[in-house]
């Protein structure tokens, strides 16, 4: 019993492909969470992108209309399919004698990780731009 014993303890082919095996499938794991992240982090900055965009139609003077400043939003771009983009709403307000436009857009991404997906992962993105107002 002792031979085989010390014959094992010499021996060490293979122990790199067993250390391989019991790492792999928690490394695999990371990678894709690293690139859903990233998938996840390139959808905000294109809604970020097509919200501001959609402000700055909004600012411009003479006003655009409520249809006129959705179509531009809707028009899509900055790498965001159009069919998982929500309805955007604009909203009016006055502060101070100051007239100012909300724009609110939802995104929806599909996180799928490879044994678990979490399904519609929805975005928002709002954002305020003060009106000039020719008055």
């Amino acid at each position: 019993m002792s031979r085989f014993l010390r014959c094992i303890r010499k021996d060490r082919k293979g122990i790199g492909a067993v250390e391989f095996a019991l790492i792999a499938p928690l490394l695999i794991l990371l990678i894709v969470g690293i690139a859903q992240m990233g998938i996840l982090y390139f959808a905000h900055a294109g809604l970020r992108n097509l919200v501001a965009e959609g402000a700055r139609f909004a600012s411009i003077s003479p006003r655009p209309t409520d249809a006129a400043i959705k179509a531009r939003i809707n028009r899509g771009g900055f790498g965001l399919a159009s069919d998982k983009l929500g309805a955007p709403t604009v909203t009016y307000g006055n502060t101070n004698g100051n007239e100012w436009a909300d724009i609110r857009l939802t995104y929806t991404v599909n996180l799928d990780f490879i044994f678990w997906s979490s399904g519609n992962f929805p975005i928002t993105e709002t954002r305020r731009v003060f009106i000039y107002s020719t008055t």
